[in-house]
């Protein structure tokens, strides 16, 4: 544990040491924001949606692309049937079959023909009901990816700007910071670091009305003219942090 040298009189500084809070507060309220964007949580989610959406928006071309095969197989089977049925109603009509039975059997297989057609007909209605409803997702899965692309897009410049004006204002602040530093104690200065790495960054607080702005707790009264009466370093009772009056 580090040890201090117990100040009889008021630190060279004190007065200023709020200040320097403040500088040190907004530091760190930046360099927190910084740690945020650069870790790009918000920035890894947005890509992480755009690749499921470019996934599913794959998936869905896939099963496009091979419902368009199926329907033109199934339009070039039709298109078979219809030669095949007019070659044979040809025969039918044309005078060169004239044995009666060999005429039944080519009315039964121009019928079953057509049977076999009106299904495949059917089954490419149905191929081209799918097809309609799936261009219908590809078309809202290619929307939904635009809008995450834009989003992202959004987001990588709002970062890079805010990350620029993020080292800006840290500059700004540790100018002044360097500017403040020489008016303290070191031992005063040793102190309020310390204090700040316990404190979750504040070390010291303004005492107001009798009420530790650090910790929030209300000095008695007792403690309170001691610490008027103290020329030192005057320390919350509470949480132990500096104390400007």
């Amino acid at each position: 544990m580090r040890s201090y040298v117990v100040m009889t009189t008021e630190p060279r500084g004190i007065e200023h040491l709020l200040e320097l809070q403040e500088v040190d507060s907004a530091a760190d309220r930046l360099l927190s924001r910084r740690d945020l964007l650069e870790s790009g949580d918000s920035i890894r989610e947005a890509r992480e949606r755009l690749g499921a959406s470019e996934a599913a928006l794959a998936d869905l071309r896939l099963e496009l692309d091979e419902l368009s095969r199926e329907q033109q197989r199934r339009e070039g089977d039709v298109d078979s049937f219809d030669r095949k049925i007019a070659a044979e109603e040809k025969r039918l009509y044309d005078g060169s079959v004239a044995n009666a039975k060999e005429l039944e059997s080519i009315q039964a297989e121009i019928a079953g023909m057509r049977g076999r057609k009106s299904r495949i007909e059917d089954e490419l209605l149905d191929i081209m009901e799918r097809r309609e409803s799936l261009d219908a997702s590809v078309a809202e899965a290619q929307r939904a990816g635009a809008e995450i692309a834009g989003e992202l897009d959004t987001l990588l410049g709002d970062s890079s700007a805010e990350l620029e004006q993020i080292g800006v204002e840290l500059s700004d602040l540790a100018t002044r910071r360097e500017s403040l530093v020489p008016a303290f104690d070191e031992e005063l200065l040793e102190l309020y670091g310390d204090l700040r790495r316990q404190k979750k960054g504040v070390g010291v607080a303004a005492l107001l009305s009798g009420v530790c702005q650090g910790c929030h707790q209300k000095l008695s009264a007792v403690e309170l003219e001691r610490l008027r009466k103290t020329d030192g370093i005057r320390r919350c009772d509470y949480c132990r942090r500096i104390l400007v009056l």
